[in-house]
């Protein structure tokens, strides 16, 4: 990969995902600064006219939506976590979306799955996703994944990621996700 990445804002999108109050707790060592490292990333896209979207999980009181066979699901479900309109369901405080911004509310692990996010692309002519997010392991495979797929240009920012497992992370930032997108600091954005 060159030093230099060129992107088109009229035609680029971030994506910051599942930066919830529930979920940020399962990397509770990094919360602190990986919070005011995408607060300063969000400030810095916002000044260059980037369009912002933001990716979060939620489920209805009740769960309906949440099978017995999903591990990862059941195991929120029966710690009654990530239910819309409660504080853990919230995005972090310091980094609330703006009155313009998108929020996308997802029931499964994938930002595109069962969601209107692509139709929230297409519609704006975004063909470049920037994207970042808790889990590594998580939201952020699972969602280049499909938007590779979808043929998107993937840009992942990895100091903006993290996962519960760090050789996780280091595993996927380094040696898988390259191979669908390029992977660089937030300075380097």
């Amino acid at each position: 990969m060159t030093n230099t990445l060129h992107i088109d804002e009229d035609k680029t999108a971030v994506l910051i995902m599942d930066y919830q109050n529930d979920i940020l707790l399962s990397v509770e060592n990094q919360r602190a600064e990986l919070v005011l490292r995408a607060a300063d990333f969000l400030k810095q896209a916002r000044i260059r006219k980037l369009k912002v979207i933001y990716v979060c999980v939620g489920f209805r009181e009740a769960y309906p939506e949440v099978d017995v066979q999903n591990i990862m699901f059941a195991t929120i479900k029966k710690n009654q976590k990530l239910v819309i309109g409660t504080q853990g369901a919230d995005i972090h405080a310091d980094i609330k979306p703006q009155k313009n911004e998108i929020v996308i509310v997802k029931r499964r692990v994938n930002a595109f799955y069962g969601t209107d996010l692509e139709i929230n692309l297409r519609a704006s002519g975004i063909d470049t996703l920037v994207m970042f997010g808790v889990s590594t392991g998580g939201v952020v495979l699972s969602t280049l994944r499909e938007a590779a797929d979808r043929d998107y240009r993937c840009i992942i920012i990895k100091d903006l990621c993290a996962d519960k497992d760090e050789s996780v992370h280091e595993c996927l930032t380094e040696k898988v996700f390259v191979r669908q997108a390029s992977v660089i600091a937030a300075d380097d954005f």
